[in-house]
């Protein structure tokens, strides 16, 4: 399980929401990468989640960039827990 700090203003680079955020949320990024590249090796999914943490401007670290990917390549389960600052 990961974990990130979110100011709330900036809860929509995280999250989905339906107030017109102009840049495409990590959460819409992930679950796309996690249908496409299931089953995939971790090495070819690790460079588009950072694209798409850099993308959202979100710090997520190496480590929980490389548990992300392992979920995706697994189709585990995901669970990140965020703090709103």
């Amino acid at each position: 399980m990961g974990e990130i700090n979110v100011s709330s203003r900036d809860l929509g680079r995280l999250l989905t929401d339906r107030t017109g955020t102009p840049a495409r949320p990590y959460q819409e990024a992930f679950a796309k990468l996690a249908d496409t590249y299931r089953g995939k090796p971790v090495p070819e999914i690790l460079p588009l989640l950072r694209q798409a943490a850099d993308e959202a401007l979100l710090g997520f670290t190496d480590a929980d960039l490389r548990e992300q990917a392992e979920a995706i390549r697994s189709g585990a389960r995901y669970v990140l827990r965020v703090r709103v600052t």
